[in-house]
């Protein structure tokens, strides 16, 4: 009587004696197989090299893959690195807007750049960054939860931009206290406002926890225009 394995049960079989091939090395060249890359028929230990070659290929497209992710991560690192030196070294609180803003443009090669902030001290009330923030603009920022990052929608914030009629996405920080989390009782002071006229320069797939850094980073450095 002859039994008849089916193909289950002849893998298990060899996966329960793994050392099958090696006590019956013969039949590794008498198993043929068709190959996928070339359509002919293969030895099993040709194929067994291309399965080989594929998963190296693919780590090594992996490898690349997360090397190019660590250049992009270290070129970030020196770019806020740049930012946070400029504005170390602002010895004028009124200068600080400027080179706040004229620093991030520079470091990070983006096109357009600005900010706005009210709740200043008296002393900073003539300053170009107060000027036309509307109630609605101050609402606005106040139901930001976190940075917008993507389409411009015609945002009255990004009007505050100096060529704003090409705008096509923008990102729109809102600048909290430190450690103020949005809220009514955690009003915003201000917003700071990137643009580029690229619509994939800003989209709402970018992760936004950067954007929070650089947000935490502006509202330290803007906290003694405050009143």
């Amino acid at each position: 009587m002859i039994t008849t394995l089916d193909s289950a049960a002849v893998a298990q079989y060899l996966t329960d004696h793994p050392h099958f091939f090696e006590e019956h090395a013969s039949l590794l060249g008498e198993f043929k197989l068709s190959s996928p890359l070339t359509g002919r028929a293969v030895s099993l230990q040709e194929r067994q090299m291309e399965v080989m070659r594929d998963k190296y290929k693919a780590l090594e497209l992996r490898m690349a893959e997360l090397v190019r992710h660590a250049n992009e991560n270290a070129a970030i690192a020196n770019r806020f690195h740049g930012w946070t030196q400029a504005l170390l070294q602002v010895r004028d609180d009124a200068g600080m807007p400027r080179v706040l803003v004229d620093s991030l443009k520079s470091n990070f090669h983006v096109p357009q750049v600005t900010l706005r902030l009210w709740h200043v001290a008296p002393a900073f009330a003539d300053g170009w960054y107060v000027s036309g923030v509307s109630d609605d603009a101050r609402i606005f920022a106040n139901s930001l939860q976190a940075p917008y990052c993507g389409t411009n929608n015609d945002f009255e914030a990004v009007r505050w931009l100096d060529d704003a009629a090409t705008i096509q996405s923008t990102v729109i920080i809102p600048l909290r206290k430190p450690g103020a989390k949005a809220g009514a009782k955690a009003e915003t002071f201000g917003l700071l406002i990137l643009g580029s006229p690229d619509s994939e320069r800003f989209t709402s797939l970018m992760a936004t926890d950067f954007l929070v850094h650089i947000g935490e980073t502006a509202t330290t450095a803007l906290q003694p225009l405050l009143a």
